[in-house]
């Protein structure tokens, strides 16, 4: 299928699974499927709270070896494994091997749904979430759902006020990675991702991936309710407030709700403002 080798045939079984879809290990408490039993495993720690992995230095538990691998080094910055073409550097080679599809464009993971294609297996798992709606990490605050667990620690971020990731330059914090990033780009200048089409620039990938449907016309997210086609899954996610009624966004005021943050955003200065109407 992609042509990718393997030096024992265990693993090209369970490697296959990323083109099949087969999930043979259910999670018996959830339902939740997985290729290899070992993800099963570390799934299982997420209901019984067990986290065995604990880092020497901090003292953070993990569920996984591999989660705790990759936090330390956030303590020790070592990257060991770096890209012959850009020159970044990874803290394990799988994380390599998906960055190299960058450069390559190779993207071996396809939705059958819309035939759009994915770096990584990860991404299209998320992806088809795009069309079935699934939203399966809830929060237990306020709760509200996410297509994936990374997106609803951000959020959880929002409740509690922490922010982990600090500016090395200015000091200033954010409660994502990618948020970081985007900052440093202020004090750098750097915009690595190049379009090919218009030599246009970018801070991320994932903002370079949008802008090319400005060319292709591209619009992969599809509202399953009246069939209208965004090409940015946040556009399809407000889009579809017009069908529930979802009005997100509270006054605290005076109580209003609003679809848009933008028109919330208008409104407060009301307030603020101290107009009567």
């Amino acid at each position: 299928m992609c042509r990718k080798s393997f030096t024992q045939n265990s693993n090209l079984v369970i490697h296959i699974r990323s083109h099949t879809g087969e999930k043979p290990y259910p999670c018996d408490i959830c339902g939740k499927s997985f290729s290899v039993n070992a993800s099963l495993v570390v799934h299982k720690r997420l209901h019984t709270g067990e986290k065995p992995f604990h880092c020497e230095i901090c003292g953070k538990l993990f569920v996984s070896n591999s989660l705790l691998t990759k936090h330390t080094v956030i303590h020790t910055g070592e990257k060991q494994y770096h890209c012959e073409v850009c020159g970044k550097s990874f803290i394990n080679n799988s994380h390599l091997v998906v960055h190299k599809r960058i450069h390559t464009g190779e993207k071996p993971y396809h939705c059958e749904i819309c035939g759009k294609s994915f770096v990584e297996n990860s991404k299209l798992t998320v992806h088809k979430r795009s069309h079935t709606g699934e939203k399966p990490y809830h929060c237990e605050i306020c709760g509200k759902c996410f297509i994936e667990n990374s997106k609803l620690k951000v959020h959880k971020r929002s409740h509690t006020g922490e922010k982990p990731y600090h500016c090395g330059i200015c000091g200033k914090s954010f409660s994502d990675n990618s948020s970081l990033v985007v900052h440093k780009s202020i004090h750098t200048g750097e915009k690595p991702f190049h379009c090919e089409m218009c030599a246009k620039s970018f801070i991320t990938n994932s903002l370079l991936t949008k802008h090319r449907r400005i060319h292709t016309g591209e619009k992969p997210y599809h509202c399953e309710i009246c069939g209208k086609s965004f090409s940015d899954n946040s556009n399809l996610i407000v889009h579809k407030r017009i069908h529930t009624g979802e009005k997100p966004y509270h006054c605290e005021i005076c109580g209003k709700s609003f679809v848009y943050n933008s028109h919330f955003k208008l409104h407060k200065q009301i307030h603020s403002e101290g107009t009567s109407f």
